[in-house]
């Protein structure tokens, strides 16, 4: 049911109740209140952009980057070993677009960072994407690649990072549909297009969002258009090698507009996304994508989508923009059930402004930008 045919449908519902009933109160849901302590980033000059958090293996990492008055901006990391005390990253960027990027995505493995950044410019105004490899002495390399690596004529955008035991997967599209750029030690990533069961193909035009290591190699969600539709349905993929891929299927696609935006591996791979009027949760069992606990709502035309996920001691934590206000939400049965959560500080949807959450060690992280200040927060995520 698209959000038209609801709105009217709950219209019509709401003139039909029987004369001298009214519809029963919902029980409010108390918001899970978290003691956020604020923290601070060294070497900070000039507004501070953030856009990214990851923590694996006792490290923890922030990248974004430095904005002067003007304008322009300079790519900056951060790591630390708690959450609490932070280090700046030394960056070593070798292009002029290098020297200009803001990093919106890392991952890490084994303590080590990794980050995509770009900066939009040329003569058309394309985003100018770059990979960034950290080196055994702590440095944040700008890798240099060819253009149509990431750009090109085929270029649509380079979304997401991710890393795992195979190395690294990045998740992004192509005018062929949904494509991955994949790399052992992110030195040199190689392009997989066009590729079978991940490309758009009979089944219609495909996008992805995210992607993930799982037990079997790695995981990539997104959406398909089927032909003849308006509206997107949620699908992913899977890949023991990040070069040949499967189409995953989801349970029960409508004609709302629905897709998944994030996925991390809990006890059982979960995503989250948009699900018609609303937000919804996804598990991944017998080989396909199971709805789950539905949260939240989406406004018609307005900046929506799933912005985070994290999973920190069995708790998931999502971060959805409904077009006017950034919501962290809380699961503690794996996506069935959700109960908003409390920001360390509300922050607007819009453009240049996020919120992103990750997590380690019963520790949560926050990151706040309402495009005139980014902050950095952490709590405990104890239940």
């Amino acid at each position: 049911m698209t959000w038209r045919r609801r709105f009217v449908a709950v219209a019509l519902a709401g003139l039909l109740l029987p004369a001298g009933c009214t519809p029963a109160k919902e029980t409010p849901v108390k918001p899970v209140a978290f003691a956020w302590s604020e923290k601070t980033l060294p070497g900070v000059v000039g507004r501070l952009v953030l856009r990214d958090a990851a923590v694996c293996d006792g490290r923890w990492f922030v990248v974004g980057a430095l904005q002067d008055q003007a304008g322009g901006t300079v790519p900056a990391a951060w790591s630390s070993a708690d959450g609490t005390t932070w280090a700046t990253v030394r960056i070593a960027a070798k292009t002029y677009y290098g020297k200009q990027n803001i990093l919106s995505s890392v991952a890490c493995r084994g303590g080590v960072m990794a980050a995509l950044g770009a900066k939009f410019g040329g003569a058309h105004g394309y985003p100018r994407t770059s990979s960034w490899r950290q080196t055994p002495d702590g440095v944040l390399h700008e890798v240099t690649a060819p253009f149509e690596l990431f750009g090109g004529p085929q270029a649509v955008n380079v979304v997401r990072l991710d890393a795992g035991p195979a190395g690294w997967l990045i998740s992004g599209n192509r005018m062929s549909g949904a494509a991955a750029w994949v790399s052992r030690d992110a030195a040199v990533f190689r392009i997989v297009e066009r590729a079978p069961g991940l490309a758009s193909g009979a089944a219609g035009e495909t996008w992805a969002f995210d992607g993930t290591a799982a037990a079997d190699g790695w995981l990539m969600v997104g959406g398909v258009l089927p032909k003849g539709r308006i509206d997107r349905d949620p699908t992913g993929w899977r890949s023991a090698d990040g070069v040949s891929w499967e189409l995953v299927p989801a349970v029960g696609a409508s004609e709302a507009y629905e897709e998944l935006q994030r996925v991390v591996v809990d006890t059982v791979p979960i995503a989250v996304g948009v699900r018609g009027t609303t937000f919804g949760a996804w598990r991944l069992d017998a080989g396909r994508w199971q709805p789950a606990g539905a949260f939240g709502a989406v406004r018609p035309g307005g900046m929506s989508g799933a912005r985070a996920l994290a999973v920190v001691g069995g708790r998931l934590f999502c971060v959805t923009a409904d077009g006017v206000s950034h919501t962290l939400w809380v699961s503690d049965d794996g996506g069935v059930r959700w109960r908003p959560g409390v920001l360390p500080v509300p922050v607007p949807a819009g453009l240049d402004r996020t919120v992103v959450v990750a997590g380690g060690e019963g520790r949560l992280l926050a990151l706040t930008d309402d495009a005139a200040n980014g902050r950095i927060y952490l709590a405990e995520t104890a239940k």
